[in-house]
C-alpha cells in the first residue's frame, strides 16, 4: 500500500518544537515534502540556523514516522527562517528582523565582549548578523575587532576612517562576516561625549536609520551602561527591541544588574536572559576549578526575576588577549572551550528569540506543507 501525505502529516503532527510547544505541522515547519516508493523525503524550516535542539526535533520525528507501516527510508533535511519581530518592521521600516540590547547596569563587566562574541557566534550559525556600538561613553568594539577609528588631529579637530555611503546612508564596514558600525567612527574613543538626552536619542534613531543595514537576522546593540537615556531612547526608538543583561558573579555587579533588568521591565523591553561573565575556570596548570569572583551570581538574579539563566562565561585570558589584539576567541582560537561556550549561548538567545516572537505573536501559524 502506498504511503499518503496524510500519514506522514498526521506522525509529524505528534512531534511538538520543544521551545514553542506546538507540532511541526500547524507551525508550517514541515517544507518540500516529497514521498515515492522509496521512502518519504522532507525538510524541517527552523526558526533560526542556531536552533540548539535541532537533533531532539529529528529523534522525535523518526520515531514517530517509524509508527508507519513500510514507512522505508526517511530523509530529513533541515533549512531555516529566523522568525522577525513584527514591531520593528513597522516602526522603523528596517530590513531587520529582530534587534536586541546588550546592557549591563555598570561598566567593567565585559558587556562589549559578549556583544561581539555573540555577533560572531550567531553569524558562525548562519545568521546575517550586525553589530551596532551604541556606547558612547566607551565605544570598544572598533578596538576588539581590529577597525580602524576616528583620531584626533593636533589642532584639536579630528578625523574620521574611510566611511562608504550610498544614497545617503553610511555603509557598516563588515569583519568576519558582521556588519559593523560604531559611534568610535564618527567621534575618537579618547574623546569624551558630553551628551544630554536629546543628543543621544538622535543619535540612536540614526545608527539605526542613517545606517545601511541591510537585510538582517540579528541586529546586536552594545549599550551604554547604566539605565539612562540611551535605554531609554532605544525603547522608544525601536519598538520591539529585546534585551540581555550581563553582570559578573559578584554581589555587587549582580545589585547593579538588577537595576538595568528592573530598567528594561520598566520600559517593557522582552528580558530573553542573563549571562554571567568572569564566571569560574579550569587552570590549565593544575586543573583546579577557580571561583576567582565568585560563582552563581548570573543564576541567582535570573531567579530573582524569573527569567532565563543564558549560561556563565569563564574567566579566560585568551578573550582578554582576542579583545586587545583585534581577534576575538572565536576568531582566534574557535576550537576553544570558550568559543563553544560563546556558540551555546548564541543557541540559547536564538531559541529565547523565536519564543519571544512566537509569543508576542497574534497570527495562529497556518497548516500549509511547501
Amino acid at each position: 500500500m502506498a504511503l499518503t501525505e496524510k500519514q506522514i502529516t498526521d506522525a509529524l503532527s505528534r512531534v511538538i518544537e520543544p521551545e514553542l510547544h506546538r507540532d511541526l505541522v500547524s507551525l508550517n515547519m514541515i517544507k518540500d515534502l516529497k514521498i515515492d516508493r522509496n521512502g518519504v523525503a522532507f525538510k524541517i524550516e527552523l526558526t533560526t540556523p542556531a536552533c540548539p535542539l535541532k537533533d531532539v526535533i529529528e529523534r522525535a520525528a523518526r520515531v514517530e514516522l517509524s509508527k508507519i507501516p513500510g514507512i522505508g527510508k526517511v530523509e530529513i533535511g533541515f533549512s531555516s527562517n529566523v522568525t522577525a519581530n513584527a514591531q520593528i518592521r513597522g516602526a522603523l521600516k528596517l530590513p531587520v528582523k529582530n534587534i536586541i540590547a546588550i546592557a549591563s547596569g555598570k561598566g567593567g563587566v565585559g558587556k562589549t565582549t559578549v556583544a561581539v562574541n555573540l555577533a560572531l557566534a550567531l553569524a558562525q550559525s548562519g545568521a546575517s548578523v550586525g553589530l551596532l556600538d551604541n556606547d558612547v561613553y566607551g565605544p570598544n568594539v572598533p578596538l576588539m575587532l581590529g577597525l580602524p577609528t576616528a583620531e584626533l588631529t593636533p589642532d584639536g579637530k579630528h578625523t574620521m576612517p574611510s566611511v562608504d555611503q550610498r544614497d545617503g546612508k553610511l555603509i557598516p564596514m563588515e569583519v568576519h562576516g558582521i556588519k559593523v558600525f560604531s559611534i568610535g567612527f564618527i567621534y575618537p574613543p579618547e574623546s569624551p561625549l558630553v551628551w544630554r538626552g536629546p543628543m543621544l536619542h538622535s543619535a540612536i534613531r540614526q545608527f539605526l536609520q542613517d545606517v545601511e543595514w541591510g537585510e538582517l537576522d540579528y541586529l546586536i546593540i552594545d549599550m551604554p551602561p547604566g539605565t539612562g537615556d540611551s535605554q531609554l531612547s532605544l525603547a522608544q526608538v525601536a519598538a520591539g527591541v529585546m534585551g540581555i543583561i550581563v553582570t559578573t558573579p559578584q554581589l555587587v555587579s549582580m545589585s547593579d544588574a538588577l537595576k538595568g533588568l528592573a530598567a528594561f521591565e520598566q520600559l517593557k523591553v522582552p528580558v530573553l536572559g542573563v549571562i554571567e561573565n568572569m564566571g569560574p575556570y579550569i587552570e590549565p596548570a593544575s586543573g583546579a576549578r577557580v571561583a576567582l569572583f565568585g560563582e552563581g551570581g548570573g543564576q541567582r538574579l535570573a531567579s530573582m526575576k524569573n527569567v532565563p539563566f543564558l549560561g556563565s562565561i569563564p574567566l579566560d585570558p585568551l578573550i582578554r588577549v582576542g579583545g586587545d589584539s583585534g581577534k576575538p576567541v572565536l576568531i582566534a582560537d574557535p576550537g576553544s572551550a570558550t568559543s563553544i561556550r560563546f556558540g551555546e549561548l548564541a543557541q540559547q538567545v536564538a531559541a529565547r528569540v523565536s519564543v519571544v516572537n512566537f509569543q508576542s505573536s497574534n497570527v495562529i501559524p497556518i497548516s500549509v506543507i511547501g
